[in-house]
């Protein structure tokens, strides 16, 4: 009896609220590391063969990194279980995402990127489609396949976030997710903007398929500037258009998993609106209202950049926190049960997305003039 109220001493709510709020810390002091880091490992490595390496490398890596070093020391000191209430995952990352929406101007989108769009909606739907194809022929699970083809085809990390709360994924789907969108993202920084001049691509060309190709906001603006500020100018344009799309894709992932994923494994009736009201990632209504208000208030404070910059600083703290999180929460158990397939239809999506994306920025962006 001795043993059994010691180890239900942590479930009482004084030690509950303790382990909670030093959990919070645990991720708070992560996150100021990484922050740390991402500003001083590029001046440490300035003069260095690796400055470029280092100033290309985003604050996620360095998140997960520290997260799973965490979750390592926390474990060996069998505090992990215990802190754990205090990784805020789901709140992080949907209040980071509501944040994102801040940033998208849906206004310059709709008016000055006519072809951006046009190369956004067919880009996702064959990328998006061939993913969720392959990923069906080679056996995944469906929650894991529709995290990776929203991650492949639309914007990398954040994507998969909103496809894991549309379609309620594991968190180690999601960490998986996050690792492979990184680890394609790095190298592609350095060679789309090679190629791009191995085969005498325009800047607008060179920029939209820069755009439309790499999975991550900050990966598309460090690729961008290496290939050129006119050529950054489009890039962003396209990957804003994507981004924009992000919502779209999660209500549809919502209603596909409500009305025939899980009602065809389950035998159910055709869910209710309230049940699809209670599974529906409700983030995605504040992204949407966030992107509104952040346009309306550009256009009507054009001075308002600074306020815009500031909301993004805050976003970026809460994506830290989240992905710090994630790091923590990470475990091997699920991810050693899908092996090489994941990686293989990832590969495979990144490899159709190179290809598509130069066609359709071709095409598109062919005759288009920057500036």
């Amino acid at each position: 009896m001795t043993e059994q109220t010691t180890d239900t001493k942590p479930d009482a709510p004084s030690s509950t609220i303790g382990y909670a709020v030093a959990g919070v810390l645990v991720v708070i002091a992560l996150g100021a590391a990484t922050r740390f880091l991402e500003t001083q490992v590029p001046q440490w490595a300035a003069g260095t063969p690796f400055a470029k390496v280092a100033k290309s490398i985003e604050f996620p890596v360095y998140a997960i990194a520290l997260g799973l070093i965490g979750n390592v020391v926390l474990s060996k000191l069998a505090l992990r279980d215990a802190l754990s209430k205090g990784f805020r995952t789901e709140f992080f990352i949907k209040t980071g995402l509501v944040l994102l929406g801040a940033s998208i101007n849906l206004k310059v989108l709709v008016t000055a990127a006519g072809p951006a769009i046009i190369q956004a909606l067919l880009l996702i739907s064959i990328v998006f489609g061939f993913t969720w194809w392959l990923g069906g022929r080679l056996g995944l699970e469906d929650k894991l396949r529709a995290l990776l083809a929203s991650a492949v085809s639309i914007c990398g990390v954040s994507a998969a976030i909103a496809a894991a709360g549309a379609v309620q994924a594991k968190r180690e789907q999601l960490a998986y997710a996050a690792s492979l969108v990184i680890a394609f993202a790095l190298p592609s920084i350095f060679l789309l903007p090679w190629l791009a001049d191995v085969f005498n691509l325009s800047d607008a060309v060179a920029g939209a398929w820069i755009g439309g190709n790499i999975d991550t906001t900050a990966a598309v603006a460090a690729s961008g500037a290496i290939a050129g500020e006119n050529a950054l100018q489009i890039a962003t344009i396209v990957k804003t258009t994507q981004n924009a799309l992000i919502g779209v894709v999660a209500i549809a992932l919502t209603a596909y998993f409500a009305l025939k994923i899980e009602r065809k494994s389950a035998d159910q009736a055709r869910p209710t609106f309230g049940q699809f009201w209670a599974r529906f990632p409700k983030f995605v209504l504040g992204f949407i209202a966030a992107s509104v208000i952040g346009t309306l208030y550009l256009q009507w404070v054009p001075s308002g950049k600074a306020e815009i910059v500031t909301v993004n600083d805050v976003r970026t703290w809460f994506l830290i926190f989240a992905f710090v999180s994630i790091g923590l929460e990470f475990s091997l158990r699920g991810l050693r049960e899908a092996g090489w397939r994941p990686i293989a239809v990832f590969a495979s999506a990144t490899v159709l997305n190179i290809v598509v994306a130069l066609g359709l920025a071709t095409v598109l962006f062919g005759n288009f003039q920057v500036g």
